[in-house]
């Protein structure tokens, strides 16, 4: 226990839960995608894999609490590192200017934050099914398809096809792809797993990882809004 409050307390305790925190929440991304592309499939692969999902509530809960916990570590220890770091700054310059950093490292906290704002309306949007606030009128949890099986193909369709929710959506993975762009990498510094010989490498790797996730995601919405699935809202 004793070791386990030195962590939490310590400077560089905080700075490893962020990156494990970090590393955790990034493997969910990834999966996350893989997961949604399946609608390129068609709706039988999707809904399938959704009803999967649905049907192991003993895997989903577990994942879900695991991944709100991790959420909230990565938040807290992102905050606290930030504040102890602006502390820790020296005072009385007139103008501060950025040295060895990129726009990323320098907008982590707020990107961060409107991620986080972004995720609470990603759950209320498609995993709560809240209807006013998917701004199509239409109530998701009505959606079934043949098979009696949550049609997650016309819910998405149904969706991204608002203008507005998809342009937040793009914004959103944006945002998330800028941070994951410097966090990666930030990650296998905290973890000692990189020096100065990987660390140009496993940035650009980290930009172009950052840089598919991003088109991955926004690929979905795009698609949708230039006429994919249409056929579903007939």
């Amino acid at each position: 226990m004793k070791t386990i409050a030195n962590i939490f307390a310590s400077s560089l305790g905080k700075k490893y839960i962020m990156a494990v925190t970090g590393f955790g929440l990034f493997l969910f991304v990834i999966g996350h995608l893989a997961g949604n592309l399946q609608v390129f499939l068609g709706p039988e692969a999707i809904n399938r894999y959704g009803a999967f999902l649905q049907s192991n509530p003993e895997l989903l809960w577990p994942a879900r609490i695991g991944l709100l916990l991790m959420l909230g570590l990565h938040i807290w220890s992102a905050a606290k590192v930030s504040l102890e770091n602006r502390a820790a700054r020296p005072e009385g310059y007139a103008a501060y200017e950025p040295v060895g950093s990129t726009y990323a490292s320098r907008t982590m906290l707020v990107s961060g934050s409107i991620i986080f704002v972004f995720v609470v309306y990603h759950l209320l949007h498609y995993t709560a099914q809240v209807q006013y606030l998917n701004l199509t009128g239409r109530d998701f949890r009505v959606f079934v398809d043949l098979k009696d099986r949550h049609d997650i193909f016309k819910t998405l369709v149904v969706g991204f096809s608002n203008g507005w929710v998809s342009g937040f959506y793009i914004l959103g993975m944006a945002l998330l792809c800028l941070h994951l762009s410097h966090g990666a990498s930030s990650m296998f510094q905290s973890l000692g797993w990189r020096n100065d010989v990987y660390r140009p490498m496993m940035e650009n790797l980290a930009r172009v990882v950052a840089l598919l996730i991003f088109l991955g995601y926004s690929s979905i919405p795009a698609a949708i809004l230039f006429g994919y699935g249409r056929e579903v809202l007939r």
